[in-house]
């Protein structure tokens, strides 16, 4: 059995979520595994193979990026794996300096899920933009250097390939979907509703959609938005929601149970991102047999087939979104249909957390045999 070192951003707050136990459980049936990551509002925490970072509020993307280096240096020399996964270009470039501290041979795998540009231009606060020289060359560095590249869709995969490298292999995460597909859809509601989940960042397209609501809602008497999500872009929603009252709702989280009684009352899901490496959002949607209006970028196509589960429209063109959204919200025989289309593709993206595991481990079995010797 290998050993496996997993590394990422992702927060885990204890005790687990049941997808999170069966995601672990089923890579410690192929793995022994150990999984650096950042611990949800508390301090640092070791359990099972949880080895959880101490959040530290507004510094905690910098301190967690500042440490990484070591802390994968430290578990490069106790636990001795086989080969290391980072989810993130950024990530990597980090773990390789610290395989380069530890005097480590492990390879090293980049899981890349969307495009690394992306964070320092359509996450969090403007001045992030001040950062795009450096991250960009850090990420560039982390990619090409990585021992093996693995993507979750056809656009990440054309991203790699257009830096001149080959993924070694490409596969849907693992996602759970089980509060989604655990029963058949329900009947569209009777009246219109859109849905948005989401965080509420500029890569999410928020303004936008607020802008394309603000004249879809002339148009469409008694429909309504709801919002569910949370971000620096809260006040765009509590604005509309002010200007709109009756027409837009807004949750800040809910949970996926939740997430899918919302598809059940609405008509549409509607994700408007700039920037988007999949979008499990999109299969949720499916899974409840709702049609989708969402931008043509990132991995988004690689989910949604215009016409077919749902309309497409350019990036930042509040415009044609209003236009998509009228035109699905106000044609009922259309949403149904394209429902339908929806809920018939939603299959090809559900995968088990032992189908993933078994994935996982063949891609690092191959890397393992062609790894340089220490």
């Amino acid at each position: 059995m290998r050993r496996l070192l997993m590394v990422g951003r992702t927060r885990y707050r204890l005790p687990l979520q049941e997808a999170e136990r069966r995601r672990l459980a089923a890579l410690d049936e192929v793995f022994d595994l150990r999984v650096i990551a950042r611990a949800e509002g508390g301090s640092a925490r070791e359990e099972g193979p949880l080895r959880l970072l101490a959040s530290w509020g507004p510094l905690d993307g910098l301190d967690f990026y500042l440490r990484l280096p070591f802390v994968v240096a430290q578990e490069l020399r106790r636990f001795r794996p086989d080969a290391v996964v980072v989810q993130g270009a950024h990530e990597t470039a980090l773990a390789l300096l610290g395989r380069s501290l530890a005097r480590a041979s492990s390879p090293v795998v980049l899981d890349l899920h969307g495009d690394w540009r992306a964070p320092t231009r359509l996450y969090g606060s403007p001045l992030r933009r001040l950062l795009n020289p450096v991250a960009d060359r850090v990420a560039l560095w982390g990619l090409r250097q990585a021992d093996a590249v693995r993507t979750v869709s056809a656009y990440t995969t054309s991203l790699v390939r257009a830096l001149g490298r080959e993924p070694s292999a490409e596969f849907p995460a693992y996602m759970d979907f089980a509060a989604f597909a655990e029963r058949p859809p329900l009947p569209l509601p009777e009246r219109p509703r859109a849905l948005f989940v989401g965080v509420l960042e500029r890569y999410k397209g928020v303004d936008v959609l607020a802008a394309a609501w603000r004249s879809a809602a002339e148009r469409l008497p008694g429909a309504t938005l709801h919002v569910v999500g949370r971000g620096s872009l809260a006040d765009v929603v509590r604005r509309l929601a002010d200007e709109l009252p009756g027409r837009v709702e807004w949750d800040d989280g809910l949970t996926s149970p939740q997430v899918a009684q919302a598809l059940d009352r609405a008509t549409l899901l509607v994700l408007p991102s700039r920037s988007e490496g999949m979008g499990r959002v999109l299969v949720e949607a499916f899974c409840r047999g709702r049609p989708v209006v969402a931008t043509r970028v990132g991995g988004i196509p690689d989910v949604v087939e215009d016409g077919a589960q749902g309309i497409l429209v350019p990036p930042r063109d509040p415009d044609a979104l209003a236009e998509a959204l009228v035109r699905v919200l106000g044609d009922r025989a259309l949403a149904e249909e394209l429902g339908q289309g929806a809920r018939a593709a939603a299959g090809r993206w559900i995968v088990s957390p032992q189908d993933f595991a078994r994935r996982l481990e063949a891609l690092v079995e191959a890397v393992c045999a062609t790894a340089r010797p220490a």
